[in-house]
């Protein structure tokens, strides 16, 4: 069972029940996201076997000796290797942690665009590592999936707004997105944590909604909440965690809040424990004008903002070095 601030929703009377089904799931994912920012999901469809057939290939890169992870080598927000000390995501909250003490695969939007600028910026071609040539089929059928998920998510949020349920898939004809595979692995790759170090230092998610499948670990998933600070996450293997980024919650005017969250560092009594997480981060198309719903549904009026000069910003906040 999950935290009542953190409900578990089952989208097949999202999908498939009447209107007095739809409107209750609707109120209760409004309600949890002005608490903590996430939701676990389930109803999803997606065949549990695949998300665990792209861990064993992915582990097999990772696994690889540096040099030849090297060639894969490239810049946060790009497509490729992030090696170790990348990324501290902590810097995009001001927070100025140590590295992240992870490696990523990371995969992107690579179909073209029609503006050329746009094009050579959000939508170059993913590097797919030779070593593990079944990667790319595996996270091919399963951003297939995210893409699908994703649309249903937004037409549920759209409805949980009150605004009507193309609200946001409006702005979704050619919408970009980032796909990470994060490694963490224990103390005998990474050494031990600096004070302050984490797998990944506390943010929020910088694009509209986040999909994750994670694993059970003692150096996993916490979130904050106003009422209990930083907390173990709810996990059900079932479902997918879900949460808002910040230009999701800009988009609400702050009635929606961006999830908070960290992944902890490896435990001290469980020094080597390796976990492997699958993170879909969405977005939205170029250009859009994102502008806050005024009162009484948003609660802070911000300036608008083109989404994806915001999202370069916050990219270019985490990159180490």
């Amino acid at each position: 069972m999950s935290d009542p601030r953190i409900p578990t929703i089952d989208l097949r009377p999202w999908l498939d029940g009447d209107a007095q089904a739809r409107g209750q799931i609707a109120r209760t994912v409004d309600e949890a996201l002005q608490t903590a920012g996430f939701l676990l999901v389930t109803g999803h469809g997606v065949d549990p076997s695949l998300r665990r057939r792209i861990r064993e290939a992915a582990r097999t890169f990772f696994t690889l000796p540096a040099p030849v992870k090297a060639a894969y080598a490239a810049k946060v927000g790009g497509r490729g290797w992030l090696g170790p000390g990348a990324e501290a995501n902590g810097y995009s909250e001001g927070t100025q942690t140590p590295p992240d003490l992870k490696e990523s695969l990371t995969f992107a939007t690579h179909e073209p665009f029609d503006d050329p600028v746009i094009n050579a910026e959000w939508y170059a071609p993913n590097v797919w590592p030779a070593e593990v040539p079944e990667l790319r089929t595996l996270c091919e059928e399963y951003l297939g999936n995210m893409g699908e998920l994703e649309k249903q998510l937004l037409s549920l949020l759209g409805e949980a707004l009150g605004m009507g349920p193309d609200f946001f898939s409006r702005h979704m004809s050619r919408p970009t997105y980032g796909f990470n595979i994060n490694w963490y692995p224990g103390v005998d790759v990474v050494g031990e944590p600096q004070p302050g170090q984490f797998r990944i230092g506390p943010h929020s998610d910088f694009g509209t909604v986040t999909i994750l499948d994670r694993q059970a670990g003692k150096g996993g998933l916490q979130i904050w909440t106003d009422e209990g600070g930083w907390e173990d996450a709810p996990l059900d293997p079932e479902a997918f965690t879900i949460n808002i980024g910040d230009l999701m919650a800009r988009w609400t005017g702050d009635r929606w809040r961006s999830g908070r969250h960290l992944v902890l560092p490896p435990p001290s009594d469980e020094p080597v424990e390796e976990l492997m997480s699958l993170v879909y981060f969405g977005e939205c198309t170029p250009a859009t004008l994102v502008e806050s719903v005024p009162a009484p549904v948003g609660r802070v009026a911000y300036e608008p903002v083109d989404s994806h000069v915001y999202l370069r910003e916050k990219l270019e906040s985490i990159t180490v070095g």
